[in-house]
């Protein structure tokens, strides 16, 4: 069966890196990542006269979501040409939204896809410093305002997305140590590649 992978988690959980290493990894599978479209939303930004801020009122209004809807339409059509698509993506909302899921899973269903979510389990502290290393500008307002920002994250694993009896729904990748990604990784990519 088709399978849609979606790779989430908070932001600097390793979701970049744990979603490269798994699509090299795997036989075969299409790489999509949400941040190559972060050019269109700096054009956006521009244009509109306002200070590039993914954290601002403006960005929440006016790209989110549409950076959301451009990156699965493209997995849905790349599903017609590949059976296995792995979106590199926050989701953070998304998978915490049961309306959002089923409308996901249902037009899954029309391509005789199922969804598997990956969720990246780090800890909040190598998170930040994650965070630092990497310098990022998108991460310049969530530094400077860390305790805020991260009031609004969602560390919690989601587990209301677990079925017990589908064996690849939700899967957690550990990523806190070395260690702790090396075995999550041949893990994930055993169940994906035998389910």
């Amino acid at each position: 069966m088709k399978k849609l992978i979606l790779v989430t988690s908070p932001p600097a959980c390793g979701k970049t890196y744990v979603s490269k290493e798994l699509s090299k990894a795997l036989s075969h599978v299409v790489y999509l990542d949400k941040d190559t479209l972060i050019c269109l939303s700096k054009q956006i930004f521009k244009v509109a006269g306002e200070e590039y801020n993914r954290s601002s009122d403006f960005f929440e209004e006016n790209i989110r979501d549409y950076e959301y809807e451009a990156i699965v339409a493209l997995a849905l059509e790349a599903l017609d040409y590949d059976d296995m698509v792995l979106i590199n993506a926050p989701f953070t909302r998304e998978i915490r939204d049961k309306d959002y899921m089923k409308g996901l899973k249902d037009k899954l269903k029309e391509k005789k896809a199922k969804l598997v979510v990956i969720w990246v389990d780090t800890s909040v502290e190598v998170c930040k410093q994650r965070m630092i290393d990497r310098n990022s500008d998108r991460d310049t307002w969530k530094l400077t305002h860390w305790d805020e920002y991260i009031a609004g994250c969602n560390f919690n694993i989601p587990t209301e997305l677990d079925d017990p009896k589908v064996p690849d729904d939700l899967l957690i990748f550990h990523n806190s140590s070395r260690e702790e990604f090396s075995k999550s990784l041949k893990d994930c990519v055993k169940i994906l590649e035998e389910v």
